[in-house]
């Protein structure tokens, strides 16, 4: 299909799309044993005879896994299900050492909630949640080490996963795409995953239909699995939504079947036809009693909650004043959302205050590959930065590029000792300045003449000329607005 007709072809068609995402749960130990659950292990070094599902073993229930499970339900707006039964899946793989899965089935931890998601224009999406359930991740099989042989490597197994179900709400890749960076966003907010795809702590599987539009019934469900990456994820969507669209209008039926995404084409290919629930002959595990989440759990765990995105978000345009773009890029990390809520306490320069976090703030962090935590600014330097610059002291080009560097070197110094130590002080004095500006203006007659004629470009010679007469200590503002003045 050529990319006119192409679009004119996909208008005909519904698509319908729902994320299972399973998140990796930080905490020390494993779901159901005291091995610890730590990523980049030597292999097979994180095991124990539960772990490995010896003869003779029982599981133990980690409570921790349950708080941060109720924390994300709380966040989500879901209902904590209070009973809780686990259940054997039949699930044979060979990095599955019991040869069947613990998880929940008839009595997920979460219950329904929702998460809302934001389109580049800024328009608002409630997604609803179906689910979350809590089991144990299985180990990891490695392919073309040694060669013709599968290594398995069993440190995974058994760590806390918690699968979270959303409604088949999505409609496009890109809406996946949001849908995750909130997800991603919250564990982190949160504190209980990390959030990088790239070491599969936070994994995600998309199932994708299409049918017309004139249909009353859903299109056959693909599965599609091994995305380590937001941007993968899209992708795999885009291509499967192409993939069977051609199908259908070349009259073939779209297989129910579960996919692998390739990276490197772009492509989905067959793994395997899609298993029922039958299949997998769910049956309640005898080991483990019913969990009772009472509601005094609950409330503890509400008492604990961190303030989330959205509420920062809502603080820092209504409050602060940011824009919305601001505001969002602030939140994507919630030490930077700390750290301005923390510098607004302390200035009344919001503004100002978020321009040095996202700009030579980040730009040193990033150059160093540093996170916020090793940023050794405290606030009250930041602030006293902030105030010099935006007291027209000193501009923010020089505070940035010659005193920035410098505070981060040298600990015990200030702002303004740095200042006056580089002899960078602005002069900010009306009359010297307009002394300057009646100075510049009758050394060039012809030059105001033309300005006045409608040559507007010249303004920026005549600034030129001023700064290089102050050898660059002229408040460039003041001298700018007394410059217009005078030109008027």
């Amino acid at each position: 299909m050529n990319n006119l007709n192409d679009e004119a072809i996909k208008a005909q068609y519904q698509v319908v799309i729902g994320l299972e995402i399973h998140i990796q749960l930080l905490t020390e130990s494993k779901m159901f044993s005291s091995d610890r659950a730590e990523y980049g292990a030597l292999p097979n070094t994180n095991l124990s005879p539960v772990t490995l599902a010896c003869p003779g073993t029982l599981p133990r229930v980690n409570k921790k896994a349950f708080d941060y499970a109720i924390k994300l339900g709380l966040a989500c707006g879901s209902t904590i299900t209070d009973v809780n039964l686990f259940a054997r899946k039949s699930y044979f793989y060979p990095d599955l050492p019991k040869g069947f899965q613990i998880t929940q089935d008839t009595t997920p931890i979460c219950r329904g909630g929702f998460v809302n998601i934001y389109s580049n224009e800024g328009v608002k999406k409630k997604i609803p949640l179906i689910r979350m359930h809590l089991e144990e991740d299985t180990g990891k099989s490695l392919h073309g080490i040694v060669e013709d042989i599968t290594l398995l490597d069993y440190n995974r197994a058994g760590t806390p996963l918690l699968e979270l179900v959303t409604a088949p709400a999505l409609t496009t890749g890109e809406e996946a795409y949001q849908f995750l960076a909130e997800i991603r966003k919250l564990v982190r907010y949160l504190e209980i995953c990390d959030g990088n795809m790239e070491e599969a702590s936070l994994r995600c599987d998309a199932n994708i239909s299409v049918a017309p539009k004139e249909s009353n019934r859903l299109g056959t469900r693909v599965e599609v699995k091994n995305m380590n990456s937001m941007r993968n994820v899209q992708l795999a969507i885009a291509y499967e939504i192409d993939r069977q669209i051609a199908r259908l209008e070349a009259g073939e039926p779209v297989i129910a079947e579960t996919r692998n995404f390739q990276a490197a084409s772009g492509e989905t290919v067959s793994l395997r036809a899609k298993e029922s629930a039958s299949e997998y002959r769910y049956f309640p595990e005898p080991d483990i009693p019913p969990i009772w989440v009472s509601q005094e759990w609950i409330a503890r765990i509400r008492r604990t909650m961190p303030l989330l995105p959205s509420a920062y978000f809502k603080k820092f345009v209504g409050v602060y004043g940011l824009s919305d773009y601001t505001a969002s890029v602030l939140t994507e990390n919630k030490a930077f959302a700390i750290l301005f809520d923390e510098l607004c306490q302390h200035t009344t320069h919001y503004t100002a205050a978020a321009n040095w976090l996202l700009g030579p703030v980040k730009g040193y962090l990033n150059e160093l590959s540093l996170s916020l935590e090793d940023f050794p600014l405290t606030v009250d330097r930041f602030v006293a930065l902030i105030t010099l610059v935006e007291s027209g002291m000193v501009s923010f080009s020089v505070a940035a590029s010659q005193i920035f560097p410098l505070l981060l070197e040298q600990l015990d110094a200030t702002p303004i000792a740095l200042a006056e130590q580089l002899d960078l002080i602005q002069d900010s004095d009306e009359a010297n300045l307009k002394a300057l500006v009646e100075e510049v203006l009758a050394a060039y007659p012809d030059k105001v003449i033309a300005y006045k004629n409608g040559k507007s470009g010249l303004l920026a010679m005549f600034m030129g000329e001023i700064m290089k007469k102050s050898q660059g200590k002229a408040n460039a503002s003041l001298a700018s607005k007394l410059l217009e003045e005078a030109l008027r």
